[in-house]
């Protein structure tokens, strides 16, 4: 990216469907450089001008799990099966970032060997830059840099930790929970309200002679379904599957496309254009923060502000009073 960015060039390498271009576009809207997000926000303007994402016919899907759940293994597993049938595939996996390079470090690619070597698929992991607003502003922008690329899907991978399924669950069409037998996450889901945002859960790992412990987990989730109040009438299904054997997979599948169907057109374009509503506001929250650390004046007084702070002499309100009067001022 040292050299000049020649953005219509980059557009119409991403129309072709070039991946180094693809790449190389995903590389710039996760920039947090100044001057990448300007060429970046540009980027994005124009793919969406010839393929709205309102409109777009690629399917987003988002898919979470409890650590070990088998993610990875399951996300190949279906891949395979998209590809083979003449999809064409992308995945972002949502990596928490780096401490010290601010880039993913899960490694997706060496979790999805068969995947990675797939020509047909397209593999990124995305680091979260540490923030729910990195997630929401890479993320969201490299869908649209795929979908322009003419994916037909794209599946979003969450790190499984809380937050962040909410913030992908509202850029998807629809959101899949995978689970395991005897994890206790028939309660922990409902607590933390995933529950409420999957669309279709699965309880994999259902080989051998874990499939009559995650027949029985399904039920059981079923039976809390129950008590979760949805605003819509579509009610999850809860379902088994081995993402290691492939058994089932499909049928996961059919119920996450169900799921978008039973939207109705209007319906998907109706919660599409929300989320870039939404979208919207996390782009200027994002903006708005990052004026705020570079802006001279408040940085004149954030050393002095930070020791009353920490010495007990500057309640924390007024601090950031003081912090957004320094900037208002400069």
């Amino acid at each position: 990216m040292s050299r000049p960015l020649d953005v219509a060039a980059l557009v119409d390498g991403v129309r072709e469907g070039r991946r180094a271009d693809v790449s190389r576009a995903i590389t710039l809207v996760e920039s947090g450089r100044t001057d990448h997000r300007g060429a970046a926000r540009e980027l994005v303007a124009e793919l969406s001008s010839v393929r709205p994402p309102t409109t777009s016919p690629t399917v987003r899907v988002g898919i979470s799990g409890v650590p070990g759940v088998g993610k990875s293994t399951f996300i190949e597993a279906l891949g395979k099966l998209l590809t083979g049938s003449g999809k064409r595939l992308g995945v972002l996996a949502v990596d928490p970032s780096s401490v010290r390079t601010g880039g993913s470090v899960l490694g997706d690619k060496t979790r999805m060997p068969d995947l990675a070597v797939d020509p047909d698929a397209y593999i990124r992991p995305s680091p979260s830059a540490g923030t729910l607003g990195g997630v929401a502003r890479a993320t969201a922008q490299a869908m649209i840099v795929l979908e322009a690329a003419g994916y037909d899907v794209v599946l979003v991978e969450t790190v499984g930790v809380g937050q962040s399924e909410v913030t992908v669950a509202g850029m998807v069409d629809s959101f899949c929970f995978l689970t395991l037998a005897r994890t206790g996450d028939q309660l922990q889901g409902i607590k933390k309200g995933i529950l409420e945002i999957a669309d279709v859960i699965a309880v994999n790992k259902a080989d051998g002679d874990r499939a009559t412990e995650a027949a029985s987990a399904a039920k059981e989730l079923a039976g809390a379904l129950r008590m979760v109040q949805r605003g819509d009438s579509w009610v999850p299904p809860v379902l088994t599957c081995s993402a290691l054997e492939g058994t089932d997979v499909d049928t996961v599948w059919e119920r996450v496309l169900a799921h978008r169907e039973s939207l109705g057109e209007q319906g998907l374009v109706d919660k599409r254009a929300g989320q870039q509503l939404d979208f919207t506001w996390a782009l200027v929250r994002d903006e708005l923060e990052d004026r705020l650390r570079r802006s001279q004046a408040v940085r004149s007084v954030r050393a002095e502000i930070r020791e009353d702070v920490l010495s007990g002499d500057l309640p924390a309100t007024l601090a950031a009073d003081r912090l957004l009067a320094a900037y208002d001022e400069g």
